[in-house]
């Protein structure tokens, strides 16, 4: 839209407040992007829930954009920490160059050879082995502990370093160098036989592993992701009133559109077509008569973008009434994209651009519209109530994940067990594929000791 109105001479927006920044979020798309928005291909359906960051009860309130906090980057911080040690001033630089190979979890991503090998070729610098060395571990004496790890192994052993020296910590640092594999796999008994200790005692040493941080500066790095922030504006806002009654607005955030009064035919005969030379004044009116279409048929483009995007995000309300009532996500039914298409007669490949990139804010938070969409589990027809939704199965054998015991952790045909006599009829490979989804491992090594 901004395009078009610094393009367009005809075009003009009403008098109300925006920021250029926000235009550029909202009004970024061209009369020819929007109309190849209605025929755009099925894309990916993300199913990412963003918190609620502002709400408002006004179809003229917009909302504010989400913010991450700025801050400096992980190679500032550990610069500056650097040199606050006694490090000479002159293995400054070469200390950044490796500070500059850690990935964003603090890990070293190249070997030192390398690095030699480019402060020799880029920077003309011929640093000892040794040096490069002994700033490297100047390095990984930072903090956090285990920045600068080559490894996970690694990565725990700087960290158990920084711990008092005591049986229990001995036995971790013995365990994490010479028995990794092993406990990685959580493979206890075979532990206590090769290192003769009581369980109690592995309790206490896999305890003292367990929390340490796998990604020590991964804090450090979420700094670096300014150029990553995504200003979010809710496109609509979904309230429910007394008496379960659901509204669906659209903050008015784009301003409203207006053929420029200069260019209405009445001034054009008056103040646009003075020319002494005939052919210039032809040629005038001509491009006054374009600009003024061009700008009715896009005032009227954007009337139906809108439309349609409320009919959307209406027939979506209906099919998942009980989630905006209650906000439960287990209340989501199943629905895709030609469940849509089939209650407002749009084509999937609309349906699909209209839910793209959307958001709907409601009393509990911001969500993408695409989370709404979702495929049936079941063998019923595409109305049974028989059907469950893959949310509902993923939530389910999350819930039972945590409350299953720690020490007899639910193996996949356990949780299958508990689905079926809760009424989900699916296959074994279904809970593996869904607990592979949501990150929970293998009942072997959800096993605590």
């Amino acid at each position: 839209m901004r395009a078009q109105l610094d393009d367009n001479p005809a075009l003009e927006a009403a008098d109300r407040p925006t920021s250029t920044e926000e235009e550029r979020e909202q009004f970024g798309e061209t009369a020819e992007e929007l109309q190849r928005a209605d025929y755009a291909s099925e894309e990916e359906m993300p199913q990412t829930r963003f918190e609620a960051y502002g709400r408002s009860r006004s179809e003229d309130r917009g909302f504010e954009p989400a913010l991450q906090p700025g801050g400096d980057s992980m190679m500032e911080i550990l610069t500056r920490e650097l040199a606050e040690t006694d490090i000479p001033a002159d293995d400054l630089p070469i200390a950044r160059y490796i500070i500059g190979s850690l990935d964003d979890n603090g890990y070293m991503t190249r070997t030192l050879p390398q690095i030699g090998d480019d402060l020799a070729i880029n920077v003309g610098l011929d640093v000892s082995p040794e040096r490069l060395r002994a700033i490297f571990d100047r390095i990984r004496a930072l903090d956090p502990a285990g920045v600068g790890a080559v490894d996970l192994r690694d990565c725990l052993l700087l960290q158990l370093r920084r711990l008092p020296d005591t049986e229990d910590v001995r036995l971790a640092t013995e365990i994490v160098t010479h028995w990794f594999d092993l406990f990685s796999m959580k493979h206890f008994d075979r532990l206590e036989a090769q290192l003769g200790v009581p369980r109690e005692a592995m309790k206490r040493a896999a305890d003292i592993i367990r929390g340490f941080d796998p990604k020590p500066a991964a804090e450090l790095g979420e700094t670096l992701s300014d150029d990553r922030t995504r200003h979010i504006i809710p496109d609509f806002t979904v309230e429910v009133l007394p008496g379960e009654i659901i509204t669906v607005t659209m903050p008015n955030n784009i301003p409203e559109l207006t053929v420029s009064e200069s260019f209405m035919p009445g001034h054009v005969t008056t103040a646009r077509t003075r020319e002494a030379n005939e052919a210039r004044r032809n040629d005038a009116l001509a491009f006054i008569n374009r600009k003024r279409e061009e700008a009715t048929d896009f005032i009227e483009l954007m009337a139906m973008r809108r439309r349609t995007l409320m009919k959307v995000m209406e027939a979506i309300v209906e099919k998942q009434r009980r989630f905006f009532l209650t906000e439960d996500e287990s209340e989501l039914r199943p629905m895709v994209l030609k469940d849509i298409a089939a209650a407002t007669g749009l084509d999937i490949s609309v349906v699909s651009r209209a839910a793209s990139g959307k958001y709907v804010a409601t009393e509990a938070g911001v969500y993408p519209l695409k989370f709404f969409f979702n495929e049936r589990v079941g063998g019923g027809g595409a109305e049974s109530e028989d059907d469950h939704s893959q949310r509902r199965i993923a939530i389910e054998i999350r819930r039972m994940v945590d409350e299953e015991d720690p020490h007899a952790p639910l193996t996949d045909e356990a949780i299958l067990e508990r689905l079926r006599a809760e009424g989900f009829e699916i296959a074994r490979r279904t809970v593996a594929k869904y607990r592979d989804r949501l990150g929970i491992p293998v009942a072997r090594l959800r096993k605590k000791i």
